[in-house]
C-alpha cells in the first residue's frame, strides 16, 4: 500500500494526473514452489529465501490516474496497472493461470485442494469507482486492498459512482478477498492536497 499511496503523491506533485496510485503485486508461496521443483531444503538454497511456511509478493505493474494528460476517462489507476500487468503476463485475466514453468493442478486430487494457480493482489490508494471496480472483478486479481475511502474521494468532489457495499460483497462472492481502510489516512492526506488546487475533472 506504500507504493501506491507514494505514486499518487508523486502523480500529484508532477502534475501528471489525479491523485490515484496503484500496484499489482504476485504473491508467491514457497512451500508450493518447493513441491514443484521437488524440494528446497537442500545445501544449495540461498539463506537470504523466505522461510518454507511464508508467502512474500513480487511487483507486477503500476499505474497511475492519466485521465486528464491524455484525454482519456478509462485512465484511472487501477484499469492502468491491470492492463499493464495483463500486458506483462500475456493474457486477458489474471485469474486461473497456471505457475510460470508449471500446469494447474488438478481439482479432483483426492486432498480437497484447489487448483494451484497464479495469484495477483490489487493494491489501490483509494478505493475504485464503479468502473475501476468493474474492472477489478473481470481482471481476474485474487484480492483487493484499498487505501483511502469513497467517502475521501467524495470529499474533495469526485463521483465515485454507484458503489455500495454490496459491491464488494458480489466480489467476495466471486472469489476476490477484500481488504479497505489499509493506510487510510495516509492517501486520503493526498487527495486532500489534490482537491485544493487539481482539477475534479467528473465532479459529483
Amino acid at each position: 500500500m506504500g507504493l501506491a499511496i507514494h505514486l499518487s503523491d508523486r502523480n500529484v506533485s508532477e502534475g501528471t494526473g489525479g491523485p490515484f496510485g496503484a500496484a499489482i503485486f504476485e504473491r508467491h508461496h514457497p512451500s508450493e514452489e518447493g513441491a514443484r521443483s521437488g524440494g528446497g531444503g537442500g545445501p544449495s538454497s540461498s539463506s537470504s529465501s523466505p522461510p518454507p511456511s511464508s508467502s512474500y509478493c513480487t511487483l507486477v505493474s503500476v499505474g497511475v490516474n492519466r485521465v486528464v494528460p491524455l484525454g482519456n476517462s478509462c485512465l484511472h489507476g487501477e484499469t492502468v496497472a491491470i492492463q499493464l500487468a495483463q500486458r506483462r503476463v500475456g493474457s486477458f485475466t489474471l485469474g486461473g493461470l497456471p505457475p510460470e514453468g508449471g500446469v494447474c493442478r488438478a481439482a479432483d486430487d483426492g486432498e480437497g485442494r484447489t487448483p494451484a494457480t497464479r495469484q495477483f493482489e490489487l493494491f489501490t490508494s483509494c478505493e475504485p469507482c464503479a468502473m475501476c471496480l468493474g474492472a477489478t472483478l473481470w481482471s481476474g486479481v485474487s484480492r483487493i486492498v484499498c487505501g483511502a475511502t469513497k467517502h475521501h474521494a467524495q470529499s474533495i468532489g469526485f463521483d465515485e459512482g454507484p458503489v455500495f457495499d454490496a459491491s464488494y460483497e458480489h466480489l467476495e462472492s466471486c472469489g476476490v478477498e477484500v481488504c479497505r481502510g489499509v493506510m487510510s489516512e495516509e492517501a486520503a492526506v493526498v487527495l486532500r492536497r489534490y482537491g485544493a488546487t487539481g482539477l475534479i475533472y467528473n465532479r459529483e
